[in-house]
C-alpha cells in the first residue's frame, strides 16, 4: 500500500535545490514543475527566491524539513525544486490556436489524477488518437517527470500539457468557448457510445480513488459511463479514458466516411 509520508525516490537531474542555485535556474527560463520550502524557513534570500516563485506563478508547498531531508541528503537550505522536462501551456491562450487552424478540438481534463505511470499511459492514448491537449491543475496532479516520460514512451514531448490554477474555471472557459464538456462517471446510467462527440469537446477524467470533483461535474453536459459486467467495479483511469478518446476517434471517422 502506498505510504503518503514516504517521498519517492528521485532523480538528480529531475532536482535542483539550494536557495541560489534555484533562483539562477528561474531567472534562465528553466521550466520548474514545483517547489518545496522549508516551513519556518526566513532570511533575505529565502524571500528572494519565495518572491521569485510567485512572480513566475509557480507552484509551491510548505513542507516540514523532515521531508526535505528524506529527497536529499545534501544542504538543500530549505528549498528544493523539481524540473519539469516539459514546457506547460496556458488552455486560454492555446485554444483559440486550435480554432484558427481549423480543428475540432478534442481536449482530455484530468482531474485528481495523480499516479505518474496512469498519467504517462493516458497521454500515450492520447497521442496516439490524436487529442489536442490534455489540461491538469497545478495542485493534486501526477508529477511530470522521468517516468511519466518515460511511461507515455515519448508523447509528452509531443501532446501539449495546459496547467492551471483553477482547474473548474478552466473548464467552464473550455464550455463557454463552444466545448461540449463530457464526463465519465460510474454515477451516470448514460453509456459513454450513446452521446454526441463529433464536435468540439472536452473530456473529464477523474481519479480512481476519488472521481470528478463535484463542482466540476455540475458543469458537464453529458454524464456518461462505461458498463462495468465484472465484479470489479472500475476500470483502470488510463484504460478508461483509452475508450473514450477512442470513441472520439471511431464516430468521427464514421461521419467523414
Amino acid at each position: 500500500m502506498y505510504n503518503r509520508d514516504r517521498a519517492p525516490k528521485q532523480k538528480s537531474d529531475d532536482m535542483i535545490f539550494g536557495i541560489r542555485a534555484i533562483i539562477e535556474a528561474i531567472n534562465s527560463g528553466k521550466e520548474i514543475d514545483k517547489v518545496l520550502l522549508q516551513k519556518g524557513e526566513r532570511g533575505d534570500l529565502f524571500k528572494e527566491a519565495f518572491d521569485l516563485i510567485r512572480q513566475h506563478e509557480i507552484p509551491f508547498q510548505y513542507v516540514p524539513v523532515e521531508k526535505l531531508n528524506r529527497i536529499t541528503r545534501k544542504n538543500h537550505q530549505g528549498v528544493i525544486a523539481f524540473v519539469s522536462p516539459v514546457t506547460f501551456y496556458d488552455i486560454e491562450n492555446y485554444l483559440p490556436t486550435l480554432f484558427e487552424e481549423g480543428k475540432n478540438p478534442v481536449i482530455l481534463v484530468l482531474d485528481q489524477v495523480t499516479d505518474v505511470r496512469n498519467f504517462g499511459a493516458i497521454v500515450r492514448t492520447a497521442e496516439c488518437a490524436g487529442v489536442d491537449a490534455v489540461l491538469v491543475p497545478d495542485k493534486g496532479a501526477a508529477r511530470i517527470n522521468a517516468d511519466a516520460v518515460k511511461t507515455s514512451a515519448g508523447a509528452l514531448h509531443l501532446v501539449p500539457v495546459c496547467r492551471t490554477k483553477d482547474l473548474k474555471k478552466s473548464v467552464l472557459y473550455l464550455q463557454q468557448s463552444g466545448l461540449k464538456i463530457i464526463a465519465a462517471t460510474e454515477k451516470s446510467s448514460e453509456n459513454y457510445i450513446k452521446t454526441d462527440y463529433s464536435g468540439p469537446v472536452a473530456i473529464v477524467m477523474g481519479s480512481e480513488e476519488f472521481g470528478i470533483d463535484r463542482q466540476i461535474l455540475d458543469l458537464a453536459d453529458d454524464r456518461v459511463q462505461i458498463p462495468i459486467l465484472g465484479k470489479i467495479q472500475s476500470l483502470n483511469v488510463s484504460v478508461a479514458a483509452g475508450l473514450l478518446v477512442y470513441e472520439v476517434v471511431r464516430q468521427r471517422a464514421e461521419a467523414s466516411s
